[in-house]
């Protein structure tokens, strides 16, 4: 399992540090560039919004990455988030390997 400490960085994180700052964008312009409301914009910028299939293909067409680039760190952090939060672990660690069951 990921055993790492530390905590990756979010989306919300990396769109506005490495492409909205750097390029000078609003939240409003890229939410006209890729034809959503503002809203969904400044929730993933706030991370209160994880990245779906749709909204990573989007990014990748409006910034020229990869979808797997935006679905990856969303990914990350979803797991660093399950593996962190104690009650969440706790759930998690009650799960078996099927090898130990037979």
């Amino acid at each position: 399992m990921l055993q790492t400490e530390r905590k990756p960085v979010s989306v919300g994180e990396m769109l506005v540090e490495e492409f909205l700052n750097p390029l000078a964008l609003t939240q409003g312009a890229l939410a006209e560039a890729m034809g959503v409301p503002r809203k969904l914009v400044n929730e993933l910028c706030n991370n209160r919004r994880a990245v779906t299939a749709d909204t990573a293909l989007m990014l990748a067409r409006v910034f020229g990455n990869s979808p797997d680039f935006w679905l990856n760190t969303q990914r990350r952090t979803d797991l660093w988030e399950a593996l962190h939060t104690p009650a969440r672990r706790k759930r998690i660690e009650r799960a078996r390997s099927l090898k130990a069951v037979a």
